[in-house]
């Protein structure tokens, strides 16, 4: 249990890697699918880098945040391997870890940083007309359904795939 939250942990650390280093370094429209939609229609194309360099730090950092998901997903399958975890046990340590990571970005990526912090606004000012007055953050429709239905899908796709090995 102890190590499925810790992997948990180092997945929401690679997101918020990823979101920085593709929002502040890399500063590619193509990166924001997961953006509102409202913001996406405002935002114009970066030439400039932030700083020399700067688009090659962020996609440096992005082949980390990379790297660090998928080395959470294999410490996670191995240990679920060198346990001989069950189907039901490789399903709750992956449905877990999907819980903690979209219960971090609503509250953490969605709440505080686009609506709090205005992360995104500073980067983009453009998007601010799109983005001021909400409470709480965007997309909770599509939020709601990974949570509820797809997250679980996969997990249990993944838990299913593992336990036949």
């Amino acid at each position: 249990m102890l190590l499925t939250v810790f992997l948990a942990v180092v997945f929401c650390g690679a997101a918020t890697l990823m979101l920085i280093s593709g929002v502040a370094f890399v500063r590619d429209t193509r990166l924001f699918s997961s953006a509102p939609k409202e913001a996406q229609k405002l935002l114009r194309p970066r030439n400039g880098e932030l700083f020399y360099g700067a688009r090659a730090m962020g996609r440096v950092m992005m082949i980390i945040s990379i790297v660090m998901i998928l080395g959470a997903g294999a410490a996670a399958i191995w240990d679920g391997f060198r346990c001989g975890f069950s189907f039901i046990q490789f399903f709750l340590r992956f449905v877990l870890i999907f819980t903690i990571y979209k219960a971090y970005d609503m509250i953490f990526f969605d709440w505080f940083l686009l609506c709090k912090f205005r992360f995104f606004q500073h980067y983009y000012p453009e998007t601010a007309p799109a983005l001021e007055g909400r409470r709480y953050g965007f997309n909770i429709k599509s939020q709601l359904l990974k949570l509820i239905v797809i997250f679980p899908a996969a997990s249990a796709l993944a838990a299913l795939v593992c336990s036949l090995f």
